[in-house]
């Protein structure tokens, strides 16, 4: 099942953050795929308002920000990483066992370390054109939760 919304200004782009997360009750994998410029970090900075986090910029150099958040929120970008070894090699398999939402920016340069349960969010556009985003659930849980796409 794939979910597609058009997305014009970047408050819609927030919007559609918040909402997932709080369908996902701010908890699972969401795998964000884009260009550059594509509203990545715009979807994230959404996803951080739905656990009350008003700053959020992207990890490109740190690989992984952690928000002292309840349920924790973790913000990984991959974009710096030449193989998923390396997202391993910083505790990655202990993220993943935690309660918490972990969303991760440029997730198609680590596909092989991508848990099955997930919600892959595809950005596609940039600049002042609007986005067509892609939403696409993988695992029981997420498809369950997303059956039904007018709630997004």
């Amino acid at each position: 099942m794939t979910i597609e919304r058009i997305v014009k200004t970047e408050e819609d782009m927030l919007a559609l953050g918040k909402r997932i997360a709080e369908r996902l009750d701010r908890h699972g994998f969401i795998a964000l795929y884009g260009d550059l410029g594509a509203g990545k970090t715009v979807f994230a900075r959404g996803v951080a308002q739905s656990f009350g986090v008003d700053h959020v910029s992207s990890p490109t150099f740190t690989i992984v920000c952690e928000y002292p958040t309840e349920p924790k929120l973790y913000h990984f970008d991959a974009y710096r990483l030449s193989d998923a070894d390396e997202l391993y090699a910083i505790g990655y398999e202990d993220y993943l066992k935690e309660r918490s939402l972990i969303l991760m920016e440029w997730a198609n340069l680590v596909e092989s370390a991508l848990p099955n349960e997930r919600l892959d969010v595809s950005i596609v556009g940039s600049g002042m054109d609007a986005r067509t985003v892609r939403i696409v659930p993988h695992g029981t849980r997420t498809e369950e939760i997303f059956h039904e796409d007018s709630c997004i």
